[in-house]
């Protein structure tokens, strides 16, 4: 199987040894993406303005892969407060509103101000 990997200025760059995303077959294994802005570098201190610009990141590299938010069958979501659980929910279902994809969704210790982060898997044949 040939992969290929996705990489796109739309999207904040890599800060360690791992690709925005690797399309293997239909298959689309986005990283876990944060909120910073890639045009600014900076990212908003509420978790449905980090939320809206994590999934925005998300969206601009399954772009770049050819695929698109309707592609994505798995996401898994990480908070940095489990109390955050509403407000991400209420943004996440503007991006997710017809067919969900199935989601898990835990409570992590980030370091910094980060409050969310997402990754997703995406099927695009």
């Amino acid at each position: 199987m040939v992969r290929e990997f996705i990489r796109t200025a739309n999207a904040p760059q890599p800060a360690g040894p791992y690709s925005q995303a690797i399309k293997a077959g239909p298959f689309v294994f986005v990283a876990a993406q944060g909120p910073v802005d890639p045009k600014t570098g900076k990212m908003a201190d509420d978790v449905e303005s980090q939320t809206r610009q994590t999934l925005l990141n998300i969206k601009a590299i399954l772009e770049a892969s050819g695929s698109t938010m309707a592609d994505v069958v798995k996401v898994s979501v990480f908070l940095k407060n489990a109390g955050d659980f509403s407000k991400m929910n209420d943004v996440y279902k503007t991006f997710f509103s017809q067919n969900p994809p199935t989601r898990t969704t835990v409570e992590a210790k980030f370091a910094g101000p980060m409050l969310v982060e997402i990754d997703a898997i995406a099927f695009h044949d």
